[in-house]
């Protein structure tokens, strides 16, 4: 039983409106002196032409008061409800524990698949902080909509073609060291990545060998292919590292030189449809009806581009996925792009471009400012993720260093803390990383809503199995701090609903503090385990449960659970 449907559904039978349009209306109200749930009538006053008071009490009188409403009020435009909290709490707690590690869950996606593209690293250049929004955002998304019963495929779509890799073949040839780079790995291939462009500042006709030595690539030289996969398979095993860290993994790592043998057909039929133009020796797709510039498809010297490439990769992934979404996590500077792949697709004549869906976000930077991979003023994800790991463990030998397992606890809270931090504000935001800020026990943070949850598995541990048996008097959760914990408990599956809705993780970051910051809260104001047995066992569900929420919310986030802080 979901009592805000059923109460939604009440309205609308009365109302004789779509259960929808109630449900888009309903309102928790900040003063429990008005209700536990409340309907404003204001939006209809249009509909149904009559003022809004009016048609609350006209909406009221004739609702079918369901058997947990203990009371119904009009005040003003508003209809308000008062549950019977005793049976709200019961129901709320036992329906958590039956459905366990499903709880929330919904089966709306049908087993449909979702495509989902993001970290998509640069092949041996650095995976640097700048990476992390797109990596735990897709990371994220890709368990929601899982829980949201679709099929997750997540693919890595590396950059691994361009004549940077002329270039690299170039500098590692004059300046690379076979044992150096096997053991530095993407540090090594930057220090002579970045020696090549400051050489070529001098000497301009490096820029003309590393074309030479990329053609050698096109063309299927032998030599320059086995160092072209040489540099990929150091990347890639750096990379790994960082990926077991964040606990993200991949379906494909299917990347651009994949897609060099399947973009002549999308060409062709860009040509046959009459869509294909040429500008100033180019081929482009003209865009006017979009109001958006062209799309260049071919250069003049008839190479392909980053577009064409997407083009070929877009219909590969329709072809064998069948996708019902496909879901690109990449920054904002990437909008135009984005809409005009979509454009083409649509032009093309197929409607699936409307299950193309760009999760643009903002972008990451250090206090000391931004990156630049030419000059190597990078800052490694995994340098961060191990400072912050380093900075747990300080904290851990200061507070508590009696604690067990150590390394384990530092990595979850550490590593944790900084995907929270990248998932806490509104995606779409810039944002500055600040150790200081991210490991902050006390603020909105991941070690905070973590503590809360270890606080939790504490207090079962102390109570023991013996209440487990114990009837519980479910009245004790009519206080108004329990009735607020029960109540955003009740929330959660609306919450993971709604992030997936957006494609935005941070409705559950922020769901969840405000779950810790409810119980915490509650623990204060209320002993959990008193003399009261029966009130006692009531108390330690609502902990039970309440452990497992946050523990499934910062599992949907990509954020482990220590267990002890």
């Amino acid at each position: 039983m979901d009592f805000k449907d059923l109460i939604c559904s009440s309205i609308a039978k009365a109302a004789e409106l779509p259960i929808a349009d109630i449900e888009a209306l309903m309102e928790t109200p900040p003063d429990k002196t008005l209700g536990d749930f409340a309907f404003p009538c204001f939006k209809l006053a249009r509909t149904l032409r009559k003022a809004p008071p009016m048609i609350a009490q006209d909406i009221a009188s004739k609702i079918e008061k369901p058997d947990f409403v203990s009371e119904i009020k009009t005040v003003g435009a508003y209809i308000n409800f008062f549950v019977d909290r005793s049976i709200f709490g019961k129901d709320t707690i036992e329906k958590a524990q039956r459905e366990g590690e499903a709880y929330g869950s919904s089966t709306i996606g049908g087993g449909k698949t979702i495509v989902l593209d993001y970290s998509s690293i640069n092949i041996a250049k650095p995976f640097h902080i700048g990476h992390l929004l797109t990596t735990v955002i897709g990371n994220s998304l890709y368990r929601i909509y899982e829980f949201m019963g679709y099929k997750s495929f997540g693919v890595n779509h590396l950059g691994d073609w361009g004549t940077q890799f002329g270039k690299l073949i170039s500098a590692y040839k004059r300046w690379g060291d076979k044992e150096e780079i096997e053991r530095d790995g993407i540090k090594g291939l930057l220090r002579i990545y970045v020696k090549f462009h400051k050489e070529a500042e001098e000497h301009p006709e490096l820029e003309d060998e590393a074309r030479a030595y990329f053609k050698d690539i096109e063309d299927g030289d032998e030599d320059a292919l086995a160092l072209f996969h040489w540099f990929k398979d150091l990347t890639l095993k750096d990379v790994g590292r960082v990926y077991d860290m964040l606990g993200v993994h991949f379906d494909s790592y299917n990347g651009e030189s994949f897609y060099n043998d399947k973009m002549q057909p999308v060409i062709d039929e860009l040509a046959e449809k009459g869509l294909l133009e040429e500008s100033e020796g180019a081929m482009v797709v003209n865009l006017d009806k979009y109001e958006l510039p062209p799309c260049l498809i071919l250069k003049s010297n008839g190479t392909t581009l980053y577009a064409t490439r997407d083009l070929a990769a877009a219909f590969y992934r329709k072809n064998t996925y069948d996708f019902d979404k496909c879901l690109y996590v990449v920054a904002y500077q990437q909008n135009l792009h984005f809409k005009q792949l979509f454009s083409v697709i649509e032009l093309m004549g197929y409607d699936w471009a409307k299950d193309m869906v760009h999760v643009n976000f903002g972008m990451v930077s250090m206090q000391d400012g931004s990156m630049s991979t030419r000059e190597g003023r990078v800052v490694f994800l995994e340098e961060v993720l191990n400072a912050a790991i380093e900075k747990t463990r300080a904290i851990i030998e200061e507070k508590n260093p009696g604690i067990e397992d150590k390394e384990t606890v530092s990595r979850q809270i550490g590593v944790g803390a900084v995907i929270f931090s990248a998932l806490y504000s509104g995606r779409i935001k810039d944002m500055v990383f600040d150790y200081d800020r991210v490991l902050n026990f006390d603020g909105e943070t991941a070690p905070y809503v973590q503590y809360c949850h270890t606080r939790c598995r504490s207090v079962l541990a102390k109570a023991g199995d013996k209440y487990e048996l114990i009837e519980p008097d479910w009245s004790v959760l009519s206080t108004d701090g329990a009735f607020e914990v029960v109540s955003h408990i009740a929330d959660f599956g609306s919450t993971v609903a709604k992030a997936c809705e957006k494609n935005e993780p941070s409705v559950i970051s922020h769901y969840v503090v405000e779950l810790a910051q409810l119980f915490n809260k509650y623990y204060y104001d209320y002993r959990i385990i008193d003399e009261n047995e029966n009130a006692t066992a009531a108390r330690l569900r609502l902990t039970k449960v309440t452990a497992d929420v946050i523990k499934k919310a910062l599992w949907l986030l990509g954020i482990e659970t220590p267990a002890a802080m």
